[in-house]
């Protein structure tokens, strides 16, 4: 399975290189005859909600600089994996686009390592970044003294959400707390003939199972995992990668990514889907970028079980790479992207909250309100497929074990392999 999916990456990459030679700094006519530079942005954000945030943040920024062009060299795929291997071969190849999308923390770091990107200490003193982003946020992508993108949203990674009609045809009295509570309610969804569980690609199964760790383990012991040394053969473990294969056992047929996996929920297919809350824009934005859902009727939300009061987080930033075509123009995207205006007109179509911490609050509504109160008030633990806690390699490693879990359903294999990864990976 894993050796299917990387041949089919190798094949997406093959044939999207020739973005490249679309990329930043390329002149275009206009009808006035003069030349207008294009500005390359590199991206995974193509789907519902992401791609309507994307759209409300370059008209912002062709609004402010009208002798750019905006090029959307979005790559499809969940999560950004497709995106990162062809970016990997980009910068590789020193093809590097003006700017592109990465996770704050450690999935920055082996670019950095890399000598690929540019620090923005100047640019973070210019617009007074410090001041506006948390403090914790800016901790996360600053290495070795160095501030190396701009974050644009905050996103929780740890969000159950269920069909409320379902729930109660099952006799499942509201969300679930506890990981054993989880359980009793798939086995009661099962009973009906629904799909307990809706899950999508490989990704989003890794995705589960840093929930259900967090929810098993307990928010200490889990952040515990990422430090030095951590031993991942111990008993906490044992017992969260038991609950998550007992979980994964009310799993229906596994979809294309996690879009149709929440449209199951959304349709009333299926009762729970654990995902991040992007989820939220594709429910709710309208039916020309969304699904055009009521929440609270076709769709509610809560912590993932076992994690309420820890807000497991991640943060999509935008870089400025070495050797970027067009560097005046990258910059002036993350101006964008930085600001207040941008953020704003980004977020609520995303489904995410603002990285700054001055944002127009009467913007978020309904789950973002929510979302805002547990960013502000709860424990913090970062997320593992979302890049703030494991670098590519460490996290490469976990999902070959994880996708060879989905093979074998052997719990104790996947332990041992996952302490074999950290060990290789974490010293």
């Amino acid at each position: 399975m894993r050796r299917r999916w990387m041949s089919a990456v190798a094949v997406t990459v093959a044939g999207m290189l020739s973005l490249a030679a679309c990329g930043g700094g390329t002149e275009q006519a206009t009808g006035g005859g003069t030349a207008k530079k294009q500005v390359e942005v590199f991206s995974w954000w193509t789907g519902p909600g992401e791609a309507d945030g994307l759209k409300a943040m370059r008209d912002i920024f062709q609004k402010q600089n009208p002798d750019l062009t905006f090029f959307d060299a979005a790559v499809a795929g969940g999560s950004g994996d497709k995106a990162r291997a062809l970016l990997s071969s980009k910068l590789q190849a020193n093809q590097p686009p003006d700017t592109f999308q990465g996770h704050a923390g450690a999935e920055l770091q082996g670019y950095i390592k890399a000598g690929k990107l540019e620090p923005l200490n100047a640019l973070y003193d210019e617009l007074k970044l410090k001041d506006v982003f948390p403090q914790q946020l800016v901790d996360q992508i600053t290495y070795e003294g160095n501030v190396y993108s701009v974050p644009v949203n905050i996103h929780r990674s740890n969000v159950l959400w269920f069909n409320p009609e379902i729930l109660k045809e099952a006799g499942v009295a509201g969300a679930p707390k506890t990981i054993e509570e989880f359980v009793t309610a798939l086995e009661a969804v099962k009973k009906t003939g629904k799909i307990p569980l809706s899950i999508g690609s490989e990704w989003t199964v890794v995705h589960l199972l840093e929930s259900v760790m967090l929810g098993s383990m307990g928010t200490d012991a889990y952040n515990g995992l990422w430090a030095k040394g951590a031993d991942w053969s111990g008993a906490a473990v044992t017992k969260a990668l038991n609950d998550f294969k007992t979980i994964m056992s009310y799993a229906g047929a596994p979809q294309d990514d996690w879009q149709p996996a929440a449209k199951q929920v959304a349709d009333g297919a299926a009762a729970f889907n654990i995902m991040g809350d992007w989820a939220y824009g594709y429910f709710h934005n309208p039916p020309d970028g969304g699904l055009g859902k009521t929440s609270k009727e076709d769709f509610d939300w809560a912590a993932s079980p076992g994690t309420d009061g820890t807000f497991m987080w991640l943060s999509d930033s935008f870089t400025l790479p070495k050797g970027a075509p067009n560097k005046e123009g990258a910059m002036a995207w993350l101006k964008v992207a930085a600001s207040k205006e941008g953020q704003d007109a980004f977020n609520p179509k995303k489904g995410s909250i603002p990285a700054r911490k001055d944002a127009d609050s009467a913007l978020y509504t309904d789950y973002l309100k929510w979302d805002l109160e547990q960013w502000a008030n709860g424990k913090l633990a970062g997320s593992l497929q979302h890049g703030v806690v494991a670098n590519d390699p460490w996290k490469t490693a976990i999902t070959e074990a994880v996708g060879l879990f989905l093979q074998s359903k052997d719990a104790a294999k996947l332990q041992q392999a996952l302490a074999e990864a950290a060990q290789s990976n974490n010293q």
